[in-house]
């Protein structure tokens, strides 16, 4: 499961990149992003592709917390279908973070992609009120299977899409479950890379740019299998 992740591009270049007609949000840059806080999104609305932010981890009026989403999962459960079918978004990232054990102990790494500093990842969203009336505006990550470079910290990871695959996923035209799926395939290992980082980053409350730095003690080096 994905439990953290870092945004660090700056807003020119999320808009560029994902093609972003209008910002409802004050970006800022996310260095240790924790489940349960708020989160930018990219969706289309009417046939404009808008940057806002929901709170990660998705919370359907008919179901519990979700931080990952596995899209196969629709099919035990028919009130998933409207989500999948019409509820698609693409969350922008920087870097995940993921923990390797040694022993008894964890340390964290950061796998980015080379070359670039945001990628856009597969994701759902939900819309509602409760009695209260109060809205409720969350999403989750969608997982693919981990390739060869995860695969030593999870069995899964989010799925990354390339340029055309994000189109598709944010085509309302498209509804057909098996057509989005084969969008949601392992991002080649031979471009990301994974990098040790300060055991701060375990702490939920600490958001400094020194979460993305590569940890030089010894003790935290990540050798790549």
């Amino acid at each position: 499961m994905c439990r953290r992740f870092s945004l660090t591009a700056d807003l020119p270049d999320i808009i560029q990149q994902f093609e972003v007609d209008k910002v409802m949000i004050h970006y800022r840059h996310r260095y240790n992003i924790s489940p349960t806080q708020t989160v930018p999104v990219v969706l289309q609305r009417h046939g404009v592709r808008v940057l806002d932010e929901y709170r990660w981890g998705m919370v359907p009026f008919w179901g519990k917390d979700s931080l990952n989403a596995d899209i196969y999962s629709v099919q035990g459960n028919p009130a998933y279908w409207k989500v999948v079918e019409r509820q698609r978004c693409i969350i922008p990232c920087s870097g995940f973070y993921y923990w390797r054990r040694e022993g008894k102990k964890s340390f964290p790494v950061r796998t980015v992609l080379g070359g670039k500093d945001v990628f856009g990842v597969a994701g759902l969203y939900e819309q509602w009120k409760d009695a209260k009336g109060r809205a409720h505006s969350t999403c989750t990550l969608v997982m693919t299977r981990a390739n060869d470079l995860v695969a030593e910290f999870d069995g899964r990871m989010p799925a990354i899409l390339e340029r055309e695959a994000i189109d598709a996923w944010l085509n309302p035209a498209v509804t057909e479950v098996e057509a989005l799926a084969r969008l949601l395939v392992p991002y080649d290992p031979a471009r990301m890379t994974a990098y040790p980082v300060t055991v701060l980053v375990n702490n939920e409350e600490y958001e400094t740019s020194d979460c993305i730095k590569e940890a030089t003690d010894l003790k935290y080096a990540y050798v790549k299998p």
